[in-house]
């Protein structure tokens, strides 16, 4: 007969098989080598996908990249799921509830003891794995951060989630002990203000912490009154100093940017690596892709979209969550639901969930993605010559600094891919021009 954790993990090995299968299993290669030891005639297919063009050792690159990461990413949900098996098999989960419950008789106390232990501990078990994610980033050339420096934001990172969730488990086991029947749609209901919360504070009060953010206008005013003649045309302006330089080459050598936080904390970031790589029309797209998300309500149809998901989630994982208390609570030493050595339980139902959905949720991104796209296309018409030029040229840029593979394969795209493959987006700025068939804009009149 197997043991416990060998009948449990048997599933967990065949997800291991079928990412390794889908990402096409390869030790990770090294040094130089890396550039060689990919097959040729797909570093050769890759130059001439649909203008995504790359040198032969880059395309190698890419593909050996995107290939650790796919693998890794299967390691590491595994791994996830196997500690907090772990956690509930040798009832570690209990043992931190009674030394809460030892310290103090105030509920919010006991939170504040349980969460410490137990995310301390998760954080140290995981910590190997996120070392080998810094360390694949740092082995390609797109991390320059250092040792030190990486523990430090480890540390940081693990110090602000702490005090979070202390106060937001505290409150999601008021609620079950308040209703064990109906917590789920109360967590449901105050998920909205909790997360608007944490977008309009993040840019404020945690994003500084890693790195340092300074008005566009500031360090390079010739870039922020350009990007005003843009901002003039989408008829939603944006104040110049919600428009920030962050200072990404510390760490990383990618290019992006984003459209952060929320109300009076909503501003566009742009990474100081992007600046440096592109030319100030190759910005002007960049930046009106991310004017598309902000004048399409993208935020808000994410959050519409997350809701959905949350209340399914949470609908059925009431039920799970119920089930296996009672089949497996005995065992886990696990009193009833509002017991603090549950939560082991509602974060591997959390992970599962979110795992399911993967597929799901990076459509709906790519989606708009595609529409922001085809704004930044729509706005820099007749702002800059051949705009299309310009931002068939930023895809390029970015997916060459950023090495993405040129060719994924479509199972790869539909699950990993938030983004629309760079190959498609360089084929949509070269091929989308409604003014030349007489036809209006969708988004930009």
């Amino acid at each position: 007969m197997r043991t416990w954790l060998g009948r449990r993990t048997t599933w967990l090995m065949c997800l291991c098989i079928i990412g390794l299968a889908l990402c096409g299993a390869q030790p990770l290669p090294s040094g130089d080598a890396a550039a060689h030891d990919v097959a040729s005639p797909r570093a050769s297919e890759a130059q001439s996908a649909n203008g995504y063009a790359l040198s032969p050792e880059r395309a190698a690159q890419a593909i050996a990249y995107d290939r650790a990461v796919h693998q890794f990413y299967w390691v590491d949900i595994a791994l996830s799921v196997v500690v907090l098996f772990l956690f509930l098999r040798f009832r570690v989960a209990p043992q931190f509830r009674d030394w809460a419950e030892r310290a103090t008789a105030n509920r919010f106390a006991q939170a504040a003891i349980f969460v410490s232990a137990f995310q301390l501990s998760f954080a140290l078990l995981k910590l190997p794995g996120d070392a080998v994610s810094h360390e694949i980033r740092h082995h390609f050339g797109l991390s320059i951060q250092s040792w030190p420096a990486w523990f430090a934001d480890q540390a940081k990172g693990n110090f602000i989630s702490i005090l979070a969730e202390i106060f937001l488990v505290w409150i999601l086991y008021v609620l079950i002990r308040f209703s064990a029947r109906r917590w789920w749609i109360y967590v449901w209901l105050g998920a909205l203000p909790v997360v608007l919360f944490s977008e309009f504070v993040n840019p404020i009060l945690i994003d500084p912490l890693f790195f340092q953010y300074k008005p566009l206008m500031a360090s390079h005013p010739e870039i922020a009154h350009e990007i005003e003649r843009v901002l003039v045309r989408s008829g939603h302006p944006l104040p110049e100093n919600r428009i920030f330089v962050m200072n990404a080459s510390r760490k990383f050598t990618e290019l992006n940017a984003g459209l952060t936080g929320v109300g009076a904390s909503q501003r566009v970031v742009i990474w100081d690596t992007t600046v440096e790589h592109m030319t100030t029309p190759e910005i002007m797209f960049v930046f009106g892709h991310e004017m598309g998300h902000y004048s399409l309500g993208h935020f808000l149809q994410e959050m519409l979209f997350s809701e959905i998901l949350m209340l399914m989630g949470l609908w059925g994982g009431f039920r799970i969550f119920n089930w296996a208390l009672r089949r497996y609570g005995a065992a886990w030493s696990v009193r009833d639901a509002g017991d603090w050595a549950s939560f082991p339980v509602l974060l591997l139902l959390l992970l599962l969930f979110g795992f399911v959905c993967t597929p799901a949720i990076n459509a709906f991104s790519r989606h708009c993605e595609r529409e922001a796209d085809q704004y930044g296309l729509e706005i820099l018409h007749d702002l800059v010559p051949d705009s299309s030029q310009a931002a068939a040229h930023a895809f390029q840029i970015l997916g060459e600094e950023n090495l993405e593979e040129p060719t994924p394969a479509p199972l790869v795209a539909w699950w990993f891919y938030n983004h629309p493959p760079v190959a498609e987006r360089i084929q949509f700025a070269n091929t989308y021009n409604p003014w030349i068939k007489g036809e209006s804009p969708r988004f930009v009149k």
